[in-house]
This record gives structure tokens, C-alpha cells and sequence, in this order.
């Protein structure tokens, strides 16, 4: 199935160098998966683990959530207050 994937702010400009991707996943798999093949495809990513902020659509969603087709996935830096 095609996942489509949202960087915003730093992980748009910065890490990634695009607004989205389309990843192709096998059905059951995680986002802790598709996260592991975003490292692989940027590397610079994977220095961010562990501080990402997930979406699936609206929701803000952990590693464990089970794709699905219509899932758009938005993955975001920290949140910064001022």
C-alpha cells in the first residue's frame, strides 16, 4: 500500500528537503517501520528519533499504530513555545 508522509518546519526545509513523500509499505506494518525505512532514506532523519511528533490525518498517534491506506502520516519537530 502507499503511505503518504508530511515533514513540516526544520524536517522539511532542512533534514528532508521535501514537503512529502509516498512510501510503499506491506499492509500490517507500524509506523516504528516506516519510520526505520525514512532512515534509510534520509539518514539526517534518524538523529531526530526519539523527539518526533506523529500524526496519522488529525491525530496525534504512537510508534505501535498499524498503517492503513487512506493514513496521511505527519511527522514534526518538537514543539517550541515562546
Amino acid at each position: 500500500m502507499k503511505i503518504r508522509v508530511e515533514f513540516y518546519s526544520i524536517l522539511r526545509d532542512e533534514v528532508t528537503k521535501t514537503p512529502e513523500v509516498v512510501i510503499e509499505m506491506p499492509q500490517g506494518r507500524t509506523i516504528q517501520d516506516l519510520l526505520e525505512k525514512l532512515f534509510i532514506q534520509f539518514p539526517a532523519l534518524k538523529a531526530w528519533d526519539g523527539k518526533l511528533l506523529l500524526a496519522a490525518n488529525l491525530d496525534y498517534i504512537e510508534r505501535e499504530h498499524v498503517l492503513r491506506e487512506e493514513d496521511v502520516i505527519s511527522i514534526m519537530p518538537p514543539v517550541q513555545g515562546g
